[in-house]
């Protein structure tokens, strides 16, 4: 990797299936380098693939295969902007589709237990928006939503 910056996500020995997945769901993504290990480690042996070089929409990640020792928590999370329904319908489905959970408020969490936030950017507008008492009605849907309902949001902001 160049970046001088990376994410590392801890798993359990299974990055390669994550960064595949992510590789495969989400654009601009791929799967850069697999390196295995060179002598035996506290959760694997020598051999077992230890780390994986891997891009989230162009974020670069390192997947570690470190064993059970630590759990992903909602204290971090991809959110991820999206420009209509059928792309926030597709990555949604994708995640709680593949093992994942659905959650509140545009969450959901992988079958690795990372957590994602699949945003629709007419959400972050209308939580955003100048008109308070219309923020205040699109941000009260959401708050009823799991996926999110752009055409619900809309409809909340305009009363």
């Amino acid at each position: 990797m160049t970046s001088k910056n990376t994410i590392c996500l801890w798993f359990e020995g299974d990055a390669l299936d994550a960064a595949t997945f992510y590789a495969q769901t989400f654009p601009d993504s791929a799967v850069v380098a697999v390196h295995h290990a060179p002598g035996d480690y506290p959760s694997g042996k020598q051999g077992d693939v230890l780390t994986v070089e891997f891009t989230v929409m162009g974020i670069p990640c390192l997947g570690l295969n470190g064993g059970p020792v630590f759990k992903h928590s909602e204290a971090f999370s991809f959110q991820v902007a999206t420009d209509d329904q059928a792309e926030t319908d597709r990555l949604w489905n994708a995640i709680v589709g593949n093992g994942g959970e659905e959650s509140v408020c545009g969450w959901c969490k992988d079958k690795w237990g990372l957590s994602w936030q699949i945003t629709p950017r007419a959400l972050t507008a209308a939580i955003t928006h100048p008109d308070t008492a219309a923020a205040k009605r699109a941000f009260e849907a959401m708050m009823d939503m799991g996926k999110i309902d752009i055409a619900g949001i809309e409809a909340a902001l305009k009363g």
